[in-house]
């Protein structure tokens, strides 16, 4: 089945947390949280203006995106999970090619 969000929404699947913490430490399934990254699978057209003119959306599908702990609907396709939220709930999107900055 095919879909297509409406207007400025975009449809994100979410990545897969790691299985492991940096000092090696496995985590169980019971203590994971759901994970706040994911990929836009699908985007909609865009928002509108006030004068009517259509507003194309900053993000597109394959983007890695950061999203809130409570954003978006979940909903099942096809026997996948799926998030579909408005571009707005989006907090911003991750560069994976670039090295990672140092905090100052």
């Amino acid at each position: 089945m095919k879909f297509r969000p409406l207007h400025d929404r975009v449809v994100v699947k979410r990545v897969d947390a790691e299985q492991k913490t940096a000092g090696g430490i496995i985590i169980p399934d019971t203590a994971k949280e759901k994970p706040s990254q994911g990929e836009v699978v699908a985007v909609g057209p865009g928002a509108r203006d006030e004068a009517g003119k259509l507003v194309p959306l900053d993000v597109k599908a394959g983007d890695r995106v950061l999203f809130g702990k409570w954003s978006g609907t979940e909903v099942k396709i096809d026997g996948v999970d799926y998030l579909i939220m408005k571009e707005s709930d989006l907090l911003g999107v991750l560069d994976v090619t670039a090295p990672a900055q140092k905090a100052a």
